[in-house]
């Protein structure tokens, strides 16, 4: 249970250091492509609300609002090409919420799988450790830094590096159903889920690769829904918000 301390007051926090995930599509807002600044600049109030509670913040980014390399090798691109592209995607959102963070003066870091030294700072573990201890905020760009892994790969390695309490996953839904809730209106939400039944029922939580990480290393899931306002700091207090996947 982490304390932290806000003009005299005590709060208690569920969640002393986080590693939040967000998808690049998140980024879009409205739009159909690319980085909707409104939208970014209200994630960056949600999470300068959650820094100034004492919260170590870490976080991975998607690049899907920008390139998916996936999607480009479907179209006949190669793979490793097209997963690298990618990869430069999910930097360039990082900059952006680098960006809008410390434009409401929040200290950010941007550390990448692959070195561009000339815009971040290359992935070091002890490094980004470093920087949250000393309240910044982290973001961690291009993915593991290798082809053929996805960011939600990247996000369960990077919260077991740096010993994540939790990962948080921020969606456009406020939970995990049985069924995708846009599609079906009756689709049954799960308050919690072990492991185990996110197996058995088939639930699609994160990519295969990274549930397992998770699940062999007892680093829970929390998905919720990142859009409404506070909900990042209600998860990180504890309260019942979302869906908790659990060892």
């Amino acid at each position: 249970m982490g304390i932290c301390y806000i003009c005299d007051n005590t709060i208690s926090m569920a969640y002393k250091r986080i590693l939040l995930k967000l998808s690049g599509e998140a980024l879009m807002g409205a739009q159909q492509h690319g980085i909707d600044p409104n939208r970014l600049n209200d994630y960056a109030k949600e999470i300068k609300a959650l820094h100034l509670s004492g919260t170590e913040i870490a976080i991975v980014i998607g690049g899907g609002n920008i390139f998916r390399g996936v999607s480009g090798a479907s179209k006949g691109m190669d793979r490793v090409q097209a997963d690298y592209m990618g990869m430069l995607a999910t930097v360039i959102n990082g900059l952006a919420l680098q960006s809008a963070l410390e434009n409401i003066d929040v200290p950010t870091r941007l550390q990448t799988a692959i070195k561009i030294e000339a815009i971040a700072e290359p992935f070091i573990k002890r490094k980004a450790t470093r920087h949250l201890e000393k309240n910044r905020v982290v973001i961690f760009g291009s993915g593991t830094g290798n082809p053929y892994f996805t960011t939600d790969s990247a996000a369960v390695l990077r919260a077991i590096e740096i010993n994540a309490d939790v990962i948080l996953k921020g969606t456009r839904v406020d939970g995990i159903y049985n069924e995708d809730p846009e599609k079906n209106k009756s689709a049954i939400k799960f308050d919690t889920l072990s492991f185990d039944e996110v197996l058995k029922k088939g639930i699609k939580v994160m990519d295969t690769t990274a549930f397992t990480l998770s699940q062999e290393n007892k680093l829970p899931i929390i998905v919720f829904d990142m859009n409404v306002p506070g909900n990042l700091q209600k998860v990180v207090n504890g309260e019942k918000v979302g869906t908790r996947v659990y060892l």
